[in-house]
């Protein structure tokens, strides 16, 4: 699928931009050049589909497109365009500040920063292409969509810099359009999935709980804080993240063995479990007494 991959490319880009480490960086480039060379990415338009299957060795290209597909291959080749320039200037780097960085990249933020305004936010409102024109279509994933979007536009503004004109006012947008729209249920705040109908659409339409509608909104409105935060640190800007070179290899997973349990400390844990209980047992004789 184009998310199990566009994950994996991502979370490349985002390591490699991390640690300055190239064989990252490599694992991420091969893991675009496959999505390029198996078609998954439109070469004209650049719609990211999403996907196929193994029995036809990928070549049953499944043209549905989804906005969380575009936006993890978007926020991926923003990582890949800004790793050459923290790695290769630390100076500039430390002071957060770009540079034009790798042309590759530039170009393919661009094409896909346009694919992914021009297809799933029409008149800048985010809209889920796929199913959003047939109330209940949307599976409950497809419900959460547009806030990963959201959250993920906004990181790339932070590290494309040349994007934040494009992005934000989009953004600004859609988020007002999410927010209009938050007036159901008791409260008169619930919030609902399609925000480009400028009213609240009751979420038992989707049969949903109605969990990602919130996350979406909530996520939207976060998004716009993005001009006050600081752009992603790396380990030698400030990061405080350790890797481990055994992980996934041998017995030790990298956790500190807890210390042998002794006499002192089963008496203790013997006295806290009697409090407990004591403290549960009057509880309930209060609660049936006075009643």
């Amino acid at each position: 699928t184009a998310i199990a991959n566009g994950c994996f490319f991502n979370i490349g880009a985002r390591l490699a931009r991390y640690t300055g480490n190239e064989t990252y960086a490599k694992r991420a480039e091969d893991s675009w050049d496959w999505l390029w060379g198996t078609n998954f990415i439109d070469h004209d338009i650049y719609f990211v589909y999403d996907g196929a299957h193994v029995d036809t060795n990928c070549t049953d290209i499944n043209r549905a497109t989804f906005s969380y597909n575009a936006a993890v291959m978007l926020q991926g080749a923003a990582y890949m365009y800004n790793f050459p320039q923290l790695h290769r200037l630390q100076d500039l780097a430390k002071s957060y500040e770009q540079t034009d960085g790798d042309r590759k990249w530039k170009y393919r933020v661009n094409k896909l920063t346009d694919s992914l305004l021009s297809n799933f936010f029409p008149e800048d409102i985010a809209y889920e292409v796929p199913c959003e024109s047939r109330k209940g279509a949307c599976s409950p994933d497809m419900l959460s969509f547009k806030g990963y979007v959201h959250r993920w536009l906004a990181v790339v503004t932070q590290i494309a810099p040349f994007t934040r004109n494009r992005i934000l006012p989009v953004l600004r947008k859609s988020t007002e359009a999410a927010v209009k729209q938050c007036t159901g249920g008791d409260t008169g705040r619930v919030c609902g999935f399609y925000w480009s109908d400028g009213v609240y659409v009751d979420i038992s339409v989707d049969r949903t709980s109605g969990a990602g509608e919130a996350m979406n909104v909530l996520a939207a409105v976060s998004s716009l804080l993005i001009e006050e935060a600081k752009v992603p640190v790396t380990d030698s800007s400030g990061g405080i993240s350790k890797g481990n070179p055994n992980a996934g290899g041998g017995r030790d997973n990298g956790l500190k063995k807890p210390k042998p349990i002794t006499t002192a400390d089963r008496a203790g844990a013997g006295i806290l479990t009697l409090l407990l209980l004591g403290g549960a047992a009057s509880t309930f004789i209060w609660m049936s007494v006075f009643e």
